[in-house]
């Protein structure tokens, strides 16, 4: 699957991959999205998804940029928290 996305550091790719997976509870970060989908109840499947809603691609992608984020913010403020 292409990616559309443009990531400003391009060598973090493979660190965000991780991450992605690590957050969905999953080994492949290709499958993180539809881990996060069958635990919300969206029929998202491999392949052309047009009869999703807004809303239901929303409780994918928010769920898992959300809890990526969340993430990142934890580990930097134990870096921090390290550091001191």
């Amino acid at each position: 699957m292409a990616r559309k996305n443009k990531i400003l550091v391009p060598e973090a790719r493979q660190g965000l991959d991780q991450l992605k997976a690590k957050v969905a509870g999953t080994a492949d970060p290709e499958q993180a999205k539809y881990e996060i989908a069958q635990e919300v109840g969206v029929p998202l499947k491999e392949g052309y998804n047009g009869k999703l809603t807004s809303e239901q691609a929303g409780k994918v992608g928010g769920r898992l940029g959300g809890n990526m984020v969340k993430e990142l913010v934890r580990m930097a403020q134990e870096n921090l928290n390290k550091n001191q």
